[in-house]
């Protein structure tokens, strides 16, 4: 399947790009969702007459996410825990909490947009985690999960 990117998407193009995609990828994903459109002479002709519009778009959303790393990246977040014996959470840190927290000092971070490539924090300890806000930034944070007093 063929279709045109109206977005930048992430390990696949840029704005205007035609890319050759799997069809499930792209009649689930990338049409529903606005980020591109299939590959037609109409409308390879109508994102020429639109480019200048989607790329001024694409720059606001990046200067938008700039501002965002800003106000999040090295910001350090306290999370308190229920601990037992060998600093080992009942439960864990996930997403969720650090995005509860995050809103507790005034950040407003999706909880799609915390990364964490080893899964939830299942014991106390200093954790750095990546909060992905554009494909082209990547903010930081670490995590201190304390035990609850």
């Amino acid at each position: 399947m063929n279709v045109i990117l109206l977005e930048n998407v992430e390990n696949l193009g840029n704005i205007g790009d035609l890319v050759k995609v799997k069809p499930g990828f792209g009649r689930n994903y990338l049409l529903p969702k606005g980020k591109a459109a299939l590959a037609t002479p109409e409308n390879m002709k109508a994102i020429e007459a639109r480019r200048a519009e989607l790329e001024k778009a694409a720059a606001e959303e990046l200067a938008q996410a700039k501002a965002r790393f800003e106000s999040i990246n090295g910001t350090e977040l306290v999370i308190q825990a229920n601990a037992g014996a060998e600093d080992k959470l009942f439960g864990s840190v996930g997403p969720v909490d650090i995005a509860e927290a995050l809103e507790g000092v005034q950040v407003e971070v999706q909880r799609s947009e915390i990364r964490m490539p080893d899964g939830p924090i299942h014991s106390l300890g200093e954790f750095p985690v990546g909060v992905h806000l554009h494909p082209e930034v990547n903010a930081e944070v670490l995590v201190r999960v304390v035990p609850t007093e």
